[in-house]
């Protein structure tokens, strides 16, 4: 299943009242529309400066990782709905010993995409092929710098060796395997302009989609200049020479055409709150889920679960965004 279609159909259909029918429907005849973020171990090993693990605060409230028998349960209470699972959303799932083993859970689920977001510093060939020989399609790549200096100072504790010896190795696994893998860069003031050496420093041939995400604040992080005015009229220029560099080697480019204003937000975010599904060792989805002795169709009976999908059919666009609570990093086909 190509994910990124889904995506990009769901930008295209403007209509919510649509999307949030074709919800119900999903959910009436107990179809997959979930796409389950699961963070296994709530840790990290880097400290990267635009991220919250740089909130000491923040930091001390994670804490915990599955059990082997959580995570079985896990799987068997939700998997059935997903219609992507991505391991990974906040922390680094490859600290987690056990993550072969939940990608091929999701493959015994019949979760038809599975992706793994990861900063990749603690990969190698073996711990890479595993996870494909369990089921994975997609390692989803966390880069916050194209140069040495940038990279190391924004990802501290990362290695720009390492770093690119992995996509040397997805170069040479994509001979053997069928997989995609994706970069997301996240851009501010200090890291922006490098983007124009990104094809020299890294193969097109190693990866195969390119998202590139302005800054958020997500917490009290280290870096903190949000401020992106000042490269409003350079952006479009980098970005379409970017897309032309991505279409030489068949790369499909997230990210918008024109630097988002601030506080935008596209209407494809609205069915958001309804299709994400995040789980940790501290969250399953709603506080009020037992999902070690509820399944997701008992449990959404009782809170009226379809019901609330059939009455956002009926409301208005105002209405649905002071709902929601999404990030504005949805993704933009350019």
């Amino acid at each position: 299943m190509n994910i990124y279609k889904l995506l990009k159909l769901n930008r295209n259909i403007n209509n919510h009242r649509i999307k949030f029918f074709a919800l119900f429907l999903l959910h009436k005849f107990n179809k997959r529309y979930l796409a389950v973020n699961l963070d296994p171990v709530m840790a990290c090993n880097l400290r990267c400066k635009m991220c919250y693990f740089t909130d000491a605060n923040y930091v001390k409230t994670l804490k915990g990782q599955f059990k082997e028998e959580e995570i079985k349960q896990v799987a068997k209470t939700i998997f059935n709905r997903a219609l992507k699972l991505q391991i990974g959303c906040g922390t680094e799932p490859t600290l987690y010993k056990n993550l072969p083993l939940l990608v091929s859970l999701g493959k015994t689920y019949k979760v038809p995409y599975i992706s793994l977001t990861t900063n990749a510093n603690l990969l190698n060939e073996n711990k890479i092929e595993e996870l494909l020989i369990a089921g994975l399609d997609e390692f989803t790549i966390s880069l916050h710098g194209v140069t040495k200096s940038s990279y190391e100072d924004f990802m501290k504790n990362a290695s720009h060796e390492k770093f690119l010896e992995v996509f040397q190795i997805f170069t040479k696994l994509k001979t053997k395997y069928n997989f995609a893998v994706r970069i997301n860069y996240t851009f501010n003031k200090d890291n922006f302009y490098e983007l124009s050496e990104f094809f020299n420093v890294f193969d097109g041939n190693s990866f195969d989609y390119l998202q590139i995400r302005p800054i958020q604040k997500i917490g009290d992080t280290e870096y903190n200049d949000f401020d992106l005015e000042p490269l409003r009229d350079d952006y479009k220029y980098i970005i379409k020479d970017i897309k032309e560099k991505c279409k030489n080697y068949k790369i499909t480019l997230l990210a918008a055409k024109e630097l988002p204003t601030k506080g935008e937000s596209n209407d494809s975010s609205l069915i958001f709150n309804y299709t994400f599904c995040y789980i940790s060792p501290n969250n399953f989805w709603k506080p009020d889920f037992n999902w070690k002795t509820e399944s997701f169709n008992t449990y959404s009976s009782r809170i009226g679960w379809g019901e609330q999908l059939f009455k956002n059919i009926f409301r208005s666009k105002k209405t649905l965004k002071s709902l929601s609570n999404r990030l504005n990093y949805e993704i933009s086909f350019s």
